[in-house]
């Protein structure tokens, strides 16, 4: 998002929903334990107005942590009152919320229209069937493309979040839920890794060694595989990993699983690592003993280095480099400029993205 754009959380733990996934503990996600009024709601929004700055910015209020549309008409009434009363008065300038599939109709989408709603997410987590089945969902596939060609229908901007390692999951069915993801065009996109986390089923099956979750590094290349995947069809991926909390930490909360407090950021390095792998790789012949240099948009400076320097001692080690020299230059945002010996070479991001999905047949 940009630097100008400021979201407005208002979290409602499990409000809504009659289901127990699997995987979720809406109110240790949350950190919030009881039922949000309309007084808490406003609240809320006047302590964020007054930290935001005052030049030209937008502001959203977003409603997550449960199903919002499964709660009872009043309270859905009287919560989303309190944003459309700001909105009317251009305090903000957008409302989103988080719902189930199987929760969109259109009694419900005309109660969001009224109320000035703009984006809905829907919680779908998969499109493989026995997926969603063994997770509990208590939804299938097909609810989802209904309610999803509703909410456009309807003119909502739509979002869409997906979960990567539940149980019964592989690359090969989260590769598939993305590729429908794209086909139903959305607006937005987040991507989840599964956690185990307190007070779960899942926490059960885990401890009864009857689920495994993903290593960080397998949730780090399925994630990559993914993001690249959006990114290629210009699908915007808001967040790429659970927003880490007071509770949402390993030792806490989080009994197991890829958590990281930067995950998308090893993500997004470890999509460069591949890219200037792929290079080096076709080029070693020069590199040995030899100083490269990179030059590169500074936005994107943290990612190449790679946490930790992790991905400038990789290169240097694979390929026995005497060092790697990286620079900021005012170039476009998907140009990588290297320098090996006399020879320059320039590399774009989203050709070298469109080759390795081909490569790999993912597109």
């Amino acid at each position: 998002m940009s630097n100008n754009y400021f979201i407005i959380p208002i979290f409602v733990p499990h409000l809504g929903c009659p289901y127990d996934c699997v995987f979720c503990n809406q109110i240790r996600i949350t950190g919030l334990s009881t039922n949000v009024t309309s007084e808490d709601v406003e609240r809320i929004i006047e302590e964020h107005l007054s930290t935001f700055p005052k030049n030209e910015i937008r502001i959203e209020v977003a409603f997550y942590g449960g199903s919002f549309t499964g709660i009872d008409e009043s309270i859905q009434r009287e919560l989303l009152s309190i944003p459309l009363k700001y909105k009317n008065r251009n305090k903000i300038h957008g409302i989103r919320l988080s719902t189930r599939p199987d929760y969109i109709d259109e009694n419900i989408l005309n109660l969001l229209k009224e109320y000035k709603v703009d984006t809905i997410e829907l919680g779908v987590q998969s499109l493989a069937d026995d997926v969603l089945k063994k997770s509990g969902r208590g939804h299938n596939s097909k609810q989802v493309y209904e309610a999803s060609q509703l909410i456009k229908n309807y003119g909502f901007n739509l979002g869409l979040q997906m979960m990567i390692g539940l149980i019964g999951d592989s690359m090969e069915k989260s590769i598939y839920t993305a590729k429908e993801f794209i086909k139903l065009e959305p607006y937005c996109v987040r991507i989840y890794p599964t956690l185990v986390i307190k007070d779960t089923y899942l926490e059960k099956l885990y401890e009864e060694q009857c689920y495994k979750p993903l290593s960080l590094d397998e949730a780090v290349n399925i994630s990559r595989d993914l993001l690249m995947l959006f990114e290629f069809y210009n699908i915007h991926v808001i967040r790429v990993g659970l927003q880490p909390t007071e509770n949402i930490t390993l030792g806490k909360d989080v009994i197991a699983g890829p958590f990281h407090p930067s995950f998308r950021q090893l993500v997004e390095s470890s999509i460069y690592r591949l890219i200037l792998d792929k290079f080096l790789d076709d080029h070693k012949e020069i590199t040995k003993n030899n100083i490269i240099k990179i030059e590169i948009n500074r936005k994107n400076i943290s990612n190449i280095v790679g946490q930790k320097s992790s991905n400038k001692r990789y290169f240097i080690d694979k390929y026995k480099l005497k060092n790697i020299k990286i620079y900021e230059r005012d170039i476009p945002l998907d140009d990588i400029i290297l320098t090996i010996g006399n020879f320059d070479y320039t590399i774009n991001k989203k050709s070298a993205i469109e080759k390795y999905l081909k490569d790999k047949s993912i597109i």
